[in-house]
């Protein structure tokens, strides 16, 4: 640990103490958690009462009220980081003045978005997208709407950044857990009175405004200087734009690579297809919660931690490795044994038809992005987001070309297949990148890739052996017991390997304990 960060070590110890990160993790799992148990019950309402166009058309929208956020220059990540490393720092003197600075440039480019974004929007609603015709003016003043709150969206962004740094995630899911409902109660409070999807995105749109003021309001009470000390330093704007240029990259490539197949549906099939497509891939996407949750607080705590106590980070690296390893293995499994019955259950038998192997597929997908999120975290946690743009920006072009002609070919399963490749090939890279960046390595003979305690041998043949199988299950069709058999079986063998090669004797401890305590407490 640097000198300079002597005086200001219990501050940094209590930001990512065990108990501390544990606890965030969990607010991040339930606060991503309870929108998704909503969604399971309201989409198939608002399937049925707005007709599978015009939830095409609101699934498109839920994906580009997030993408819009990611237009923010990466200034909400970079808030992040250099309000974390001055917290891990003596230098907190300056995150009053850090964040009205980035607020004041954020502000500019939402507007700057807006504007923009409006000139194309006639274009997209009315020619790119195959939206029946009665619905091509409605469709333009919904995304109208939607756009015009684009300043909002992106400020918000920015609040949230902050109390990450601050591991302020009570307060973060205090807005994230009634927005979340709010996203998939909304369309329901207006059904019984409009099925226009134009007084859907006003409400929906309202509810993003309160959650920014909301957000405000927990920043200006964690940080009271913020209230009063409203300065922008340009000398600021330097390491905000270096962090956040490249952020912008990733920030605007990444989303265009998980969300691009919908559009591309949508342009070369139908907005009936993309809800074929994009329904079961709203569910399957959720299981994201459990890497988010885990990402949202390491990529902090990585960047508090990188330049004083690498030990830590490291160790906080391993572990979110293998957690994310154990954790989603046995759910992925279960979802391809059974999402045949599943969507049948849930959606009807036409679903089920059409979405079973593009579900199947698209949910080993989210297991390697889901195994990819923890170097991800790391790469830009210790300020290398470089890494992660220059990586997309190679990816974007190659996985475009061979998407579209996937869908031309072979429609949205072709789409989920070339979706799962580009998860795989993405996340492989993500890691040996992050092994690099942990090594230390020597500048002239780099060490070899899969040395040291964390990419050990067992683990990555563990690994291999693991995702071989989650394809076989898609590619060889057999009976639901035959299935059921199978998921028993393997998830013994998972839950055994885990216990053998993956935890060590704290974890095996901690384990064994809360067992005995849950036992006595059942007698």
């Amino acid at each position: 640990m640097r000198p300079d960060t002597l005086n200001n070590a219990p501050q940094l110890n209590e930001l990512v103490s065990k108990k501390k990160l544990a606890r965030n993790v969990f607010l991040n799992l339930f606060g991503y958690g309870i929108p998704l148990f909503v969604a399971v019950f309201t989409i198939p309402v608002i399937i049925r009462a707005l007709g599978t166009d015009r939830f095409g058309i609101l699934t498109i929208a839920w994906v580009l009220i997030g993408y819009l956020g990611l237009f923010d220059m990466g200034l909400g990540r970079a808030l992040t980081k250099l309000v974390a490393e001055r917290l891990g720092s003596d230098s907190s003197q300056q995150i009053p003045a850090l964040i009205w600075t980035a607020l004041f440039v954020m502000l500019g480019i939402g507007t700057a978005v807006a504007i923009i974004a409006s000139t194309t929007l006639p274009f997209m609603a009315r020619e790119l997208l195959k939206v029946p015709v009665q619905l091509k003016n409605e469709t333009y003043t919904a995304f109208l709407i939607l756009i015009l709150f684009t300043p909002i969206i992106i400020i918000s962004v920015g609040f949230r950044g902050v109390l990450d740094a601050y591991q302020r995630f009570d307060l973060t899911n205090a807005v994230r857990i009634p927005l979340g409902l709010f996203t998939f109660i909304a369309p329901l409070l207006v059904i019984p009175f409009s099925v226009s999807l134009v007084p859907l995105f006003v409400v929906l749109m309202a509810g993003r405004l309160v959650a920014m003021l909301v957000q405000m309001l927990f920043c200006f009470r964690i940080i009271p200087d913020l209230r009063t000390n409203i300065t922008i330093h340009r000398s600021l704007l330097g390491p905000l734009l270096k962090f956040g240029g490249w952020m912008t990259v990733t920030n605007i490539i990444t989303p265009l690579m998980m969300y691009a197949d919908r559009f591309v549906i949508g342009t070369l099939i139908s907005v009936t297809a993309v809800a074929y497509y994009a329904t079961p891939g709203e569910v399957v996407t959720k299981l994201l919660l459990i890497s988010s949750s885990l990402m949202g607080v390491l990529f902090p705590a990585f960047s508090s931690t990188f330049e004083n106590n690498q030990e830590k980070t490291i160790s906080m690296f391993s572990k979110g490795v293998k957690y994310i390893y154990l954790v989603m293995f046995p759910i992925v499994l279960a979802i391809l044994v059974l999402t045949r019955e599943g969507l049948t259950f849930w959606l009807g038998t036409e679903f089920a038809i059409q979405s079973t192997l593009v579900m199947q597929l698209m949910t080993v997908a989210i297991f390697f992005i889901s195994m990819g999120r923890v170097p991800y975290a790391l790469i830009q946690g210790v300020g290398r987001p470089d890494i992660t743009a220059k990586l997309h920006m190679s990816e974007l072009p190659i996985y475009l070309v061979i998407l579209w002609i996937a869908v031309q070919r072979f429609g949205i399963k072709g789409a989920a297949f070339v979706w799962m490749l580009r998860a795989l090939i993405d996340s492989a890279l993500l890691y040996f990148f992050a092994r690099r960046l942990l090594a230390q390595p020597d500048p002239v003979r780099p060490p070899p890739l899969l040395s040291g305690p964390i990419f050990s041998w067992p683990r990555i043949l563990l690994l291999i052996a693991g995702c071989s199988f989650l394809l076989l299950i898609i590619l060889f069709r057999v009976s639901l017991s035959a299935r059921l058999s199978l998921l028993v079986l393997f998830s013994g063998i998972h839950i055994w390997t885990g216990w053998v090669f993956f935890l060590d004797l704290t974890e095996k401890e901690m384990i064994i304990n809360a067992l005995s305590f849950m036992r006595l407490h059942k007698t």
